[in-house]
């Protein structure tokens, strides 16, 4: 028996934001959606339409017999691109790449578009097709040719225009479409300059649909605000199948991927790469990049294994204390490092360490600009700072491991395990651990794990082992060349 429902004859005012165009059952001085003060307005009564059953695109099936094949991830040929992505880009899906300008989010993409190209052409398949709005084609062209990504399959379009845009895909029939970047594309059906909430809305909405329909892998690019989220409608990223960052510092060749939703796998993997003239190159194994090579060692350094998702990352602290020499408090400085946790650590040292910093300047950092802020660095920190502090160099196979509390005890951190296999894979020797993990299997092969459970017993140990290793440092670690 079919469902019957009565027209509503009532109306109830509306309230819509000259700003943004969204709407609300009552006023507001503040729009809830782009936050503008005294954009909302009453637009008038609309009447509550009755919702009468309509006609399906398909009926529904059992779950068991559903094909999945066409739903299986295609490897971009970015190896490190892949691991963030869950195995490559599926067809029909949706992803949101969003970066501070300059970090190489075109350079990326078209290094992808290039790839999934070259692979798919030379088997009679599907072309990729790049969208610029912010550049003109032939500036493109260069950073191709510059780039070495020139595929007889790859597709290149400037356009501002939706209706522009989806005569390309028409046209083109890709199956993978990049558009960089969203808020440059705009639409005639929307009364609202390019890059805002309504014109974001409206033309991700519409690649969304193609992409779903036929089945076309899509890659919006975004821009992001000030304080680096994305910027536009919040729903975008709902939208949206996978959202990532690309991050890096442009005094750094270091760039990471980070995947913050994902759809089709993990949402906390991470994906190193290496800026070069060249391009942009996938680096599988970047431990290489964040440890000094040095024939000497030198005092105020440690080595800690930090997790970046679920990738631990061997990464070297570096500290230098002076005395200061003129008046007012000492100066502290701390550079890819949390600068609260540093200031703790200091006042630690000096209650529970035995060693006194507050009339002496500070500097801290880490090698090769990857942040370490996580707490699990705060034993390196503190050795790192003690070791400057006494001018008495760490030894270049010993690692620290460990969070350190107000009272001066070493917690437990997560990840033990997979953080000292990565250590000893690189060459470490010796582990300083918290001792709440004495009783798990933590121990690997070729590396020895010393318990400790305060931050003094910390420093005795790191005493002892020094007095052990006389010798001069020698060149074990070494960057590690990338891939794509």
């Amino acid at each position: 028996m079919a469902c019957v429902t009565k027209p509503s004859t009532a109306r109830t005012p509306a309230f819509r934001c000259a700003e943004c165009g969204a709407t609300s059952l009552r006023w507001v001085g503040r729009c809830p959606e782009c936050q503008a003060w005294g954009t909302v307005a009453e637009a008038g009564a609309t009447p509550r339409r009755a919702i009468a059953p309509g006609p399906v695109t398909r009926a529904a099936q059992p779950i068991a017999e559903l094909d999945i094949a066409a739903a299986r991830a295609r490897p971009t040929g970015v190896g490190e691109l892949d691991r963030v992505l869950g195995g490559g880009l599926v067809p029909g899906s949706v992803v949101l790449l969003a970066g501070e300008p300059g970090v190489g989010k075109s350079t990326l993409l078209l290094e992808v578009a290039h790839r999934f190209a070259a692979a798919t052409g030379s088997e009679g398949g599907q072309r990729a097709l790049v969208v610029t709005g912010e550049e003109s084609t032939s500036q493109v062209r260069l950073r191709a040719e510059r780039t070495g990504n020139l595929a007889p399959t790859l597709y290149l379009a400037a356009e501002n225009d939706l209706a522009a845009l989806l005569t390309h895909i028409d046209q083109v029939e890709p199956g993978l479409v990049v558009v960089d970047s969203v808020q440059t594309i705009s639409t005639e059906t929307v009364e609202s300059g390019a890059g805002s909430v309504p014109q974001i809305r409206a033309v991700a909405s519409a690649v969304i649909a193609v992409a779903k329909q036929r089945g076309i892998a899509a890659v919006l690019v975004g821009h992001v605000t000030k304080d680096g989220s994305v910027a536009g409608p919040r729903v975008l990223e709902h939208l949206v199948d996978v959202v990532l960052h690309f991050e890096g510092d442009r005094h750094s060749s270091l760039r990471l991927v980070r995947a913050t939703k994902n759809r089709f796998g993990a949402a906390d993997e991470v994906g190193c790469f290496e800026m070069r003239e060249d391009g942009i190159t996938g680096l599988p194994d970047p431990s290489g990049l964040f440890l000094s090579d040095r024939a000497v060692a030198v005092p105020g350094t440690c080595v800690t294994v930090t997790m970046e998702g679920r990738r631990p990352l061997v990464t070297e602290v570096q500290a230098l204390v002076n005395r200061a020499t003129g008046g007012g408090s000492p100066r502290r400085a701390v550079s890819a490092l949390d600068g609260a946790r540093v200031a703790m650590l200091i006042a630690v040292l000096a209650r529970h360490g035995g060693t006194a910093l507050g009339e002496h300047e500070v500097y801290a950092s880490t090698v090769g600009g990857m942040a370490a802020q996580e707490p699990a660095a705060d034993l390196a920190i503190a050795i790192a700072l003690a070791s400057a502090g006494h001018d008495a160099p760490m030894p270049a196979t010993l690692c620290a491991i460990g969070e350190v509390s107000l009272s001066g005890d070493i917690r437990r951190v997560p990840a033990l395990e997979r953080r000292l296999a990565e250590a000893a894979r690189l060459g470490f020797t010796t582990a300083l651990v918290p001792a709440a993990h004495a009783g798990e299997r933590v121990a690997c092969d070729g590396l020895e794990t010393l318990p400790v459970a305060t931050l003094r017993e910390a420093m005795s140990a790191a005493a002892n082992l020094r007095e052990r290793s006389r010798g001069a440092r020698r060149a074990r670690l070494h960057a590690i060349t990338g891939s794509g």
